[in-house]
């Protein structure tokens, strides 16, 4: 799997879900929804986030912003 910038995915080796920020050599580059350290994925470890993971994510974000966790 070679997804498109942007898409949503979700690392099947930790369960984090992640946006595509970059393809370098044969990984995949991701990024936390809402910002954060990047890490590199294995295509073959990644498959499409579902709406729900994507909620979970964007409350999960949110939920730590109100907390002052992250600007």
């Amino acid at each position: 799997m070679r997804p498109p910038l942007g898409a949503y995915v979700v690392d099947t080796r930790t369960g984090k879900v992640g946006v595509v920020t970059g393809h370098e050599g044969p990984y995949v580059r991701l990024k936390p929804y809402g910002g954060g350290k990047e890490w590199d994925c294995a295509p073959d470890a990644l498959r499409v986030a579902t709406m729900a993971e994507r909620l979970s994510a964007a409350t999960a974000y949110a939920n730590a912003r109100s907390r002052g966790e992250v600007p």
